[in-house]
């Protein structure tokens, strides 16, 4: 099993806005992110998740010429705790991360390891929360995940 799950920002706010937060620590148990991914955020981190900082803030401002500031550093904090996984759902921050063989995974893919855990019994409740919250999605793109699912 990895020793860090490391998320960025988005996952956390789409799924504190549909209301399953709590998902990602049945699914992971404790997530890992930035202190820039707490400010994005916004608000209070639950106790499962823990917050550490980049220690090269060189690599990290390189990062941030081609990502935000928050994606920058949950990439540049996984380069240095390597036994990792990163949540990161922005497209230009995951090809970023897949080119410095970084690996990922995203909000769908996270709903599809609850589905195949047995957390949760359908996916497509959690996929319509999240079309109704307006979180960009093709329709491709979900028929594909469902029918991985078994949906």
């Amino acid at each position: 099993m990895l020793k860090y799950i490391i998320s960025d920002t988005s996952c956390l706010i789409l799924f504190d806005k549909i209301g399953e937060l709590g998902l990602l620590q049945k699914i992971y148990g404790e997530i890992t992110t930035t202190p820039e991914v707490i400010r994005e955020y916004g608000k209070t981190m639950p106790s499962w998740i823990k917050t550490e900082s980049v220690k090269n803030k060189d690599k990290q401002a390189e990062l941030e010429k081609s990502v935000d500031n928050g994606e920058a550093s949950t990439i540049a904090l996984a380069l240095e705790l390597k036994d990792c996984i990163l949540i990161i759902d922005d497209k230009k921050g995951r090809r970023l991360a897949l080119e410095l063989n970084i690996e990922i995974t995203g909000t769908l893919g996270t709903l599809l390891k609850a589905k195949r855990m047995g957390i949760i019994p359908q996916l497509r409740p959690l996929l319509e929360k999240l079309k109704a919250i307006d979180y960009r999605i093709s329709t491709e793109l979900v028929e594909g995940v469902l029918k991985r699912a078994g949906e």
